[in-house]
């Protein structure tokens, strides 16, 4: 059961990924601002989004100026896609490729993003489907979960039932903890249909959620903290809800059992379950981009205070740095507990929507009651002989 599971995770991770182009139009925020210069005042709010926004390379460990080029891919003017390195365009140098010329936006609707260039300076959007940071670490962590699925798969291939230890143990119990504890008790019978999907989203969230807390490479992408990702997640929940929903699921919605004035000839009733069907879905994206960007943004303000209190002399700097250095170490600690629980209460949420859409009527638990019966009558018939 355990290789059939992971075998559908597998193939599931693979799939996630498209929905995350699908959304690109949405652009997940710019790449880094321009440095801030010594005489400057501090920018608190562009120093927080630059943080936790998206970007065109990955931040040098204690030096965000220079960044670990991703690809580019754009589609200028001329009609042709133009691949390159993001280290080719910064905030101060532009790129020229075939005659066209791309920049990265300093303000205006389109600030940190990729723009062409005319010979008059006019800057224009293009279409972008660059390999960002935030996309990046979501191919990483689908090679991370893969590996780790095919890793405990040829554990039990090599030693049969035998328990394995430490971190790959870790990895079975996490897993035996999430189809045990909320997948098959409350899907019963039909956990193994759906537990490679809650499974692979529980992973994904809780890899995105931990590799987001670690300041270098390969983490520090602010993914879960972007609404564009927790949406696509969500919408995948929605689907299963209600691709799979039972026929007493929709009667329930269409025609509910309650008085007909409620639902006849003003379908009140009918327009409160389809209003309910899309704010489950809504309720999962805010509430895991919510906790998620909070928590990163409340260690990010932390920090910024000692860069706040540096006129106000070296005793209060001195002061404040302690302070902003022990709660931010210890609200880092809390992230890792609540990256754990923003996955469990996601997986758990979408396991109780999906459970909901597979209620039977009392006339099909009484058909299978009767089932059942007959078939324990013709086994007992048949010991008796």
């Amino acid at each position: 059961m355990h290789q059939r599971l992971f075998r559908y995770m597998v193939v599931i991770m693979a799939c996630m990924i498209l929905p995350v182009f699908a959304l690109r139009g949405e652009d997940l925020a710019g790449n880094s601002a321009a440095a801030h210069e010594e005489d400057k005042p501090i920018d608190v709010k562009e120093i927080i989004f630059e943080h936790l926004g998206d970007g065109y390379g990955w931040e040098v460990p204690f030096n965000h100026h220079k960044r670990i080029p991703l690809p580019v891919v754009v589609k200028g003017s001329d009609g042709k896609w133009h691949v390159f390195s993001s280290g080719k365009i910064t905030d101060h140098q532009d790129y020229t490729e075939d005659g066209v010329t791309f920049r990265l936006a300093k303000e205006g609707e389109h600030k940190n993003k990729i723009v062409e260039v005319d010979a008059l300076g006019n800057e224009t959007r293009v279409t972008d489907m660059s390999v960002t940071k935030n996309v990046c670490a979501i191919f990483l962590t689908m090679v991370v979960i893969m590996g780790l699925c095919f890793w405990l798969k040829s554990w039990y291939k090599r030693n049969g039932y035998k328990v394995p230890r430490r971190g790959l143990g870790a990895f079975e119990a996490l897993i035996e903890f999430v189809y045990n504890g909320v997948i098959k008790s409350t899907l019963k019978d039909k956990a193994e249909k759906f537990a490679p999907y809650l499974l692979t989203v529980f992973m994904f969230i809780f890899v995105l959620n931990i590799m987001g807390l670690m300041v270098v490479f390969p983490g520090g992408a602010n993914v879960t903290g972007n609404i564009a990702v927790t949406l696509v997640l969500a919408i995948f929940t929605f689907c299963f809800t209600n691709f799979f929903g039972t026929k007493h699921y929709w009667k329930e919605i269409f025609w509910p059992d309650v008085p007909l004035w409620l639902k006849f000839p003003i379908p009140i009733m009918q327009l409160i379950e389809i209003f309910g069907m899309f704010t489950k879905p809504a309720a999962l994206t805010v509430r895991l981009f919510a906790n998620m960007m909070g928590g990163h943004m409340i260690v990010i303000v932390l920090t910024l205070l000692i860069f706040i209190f540096a006129s106000f002399g070296p005793i209060v700097i001195g002061a404040t740095s302690v302070v902003s250095v022990v709660f931010s170490v210890f609200m880092l600690l809390v992230d890792v507990l609540v990256s754990f629980i923003q996955a469990y209460v996601f997986t758990m949420l979408s396991t109780i929507f999906i459970a909901l859409a597979q209620e039977s009527g009392h006339e099909e638990k009484h058909e299978k009651k009767e089932d059942a019966g007959g078939g324990a009558k013709e086994a007992a018939a048949v010991t008796t002989l």
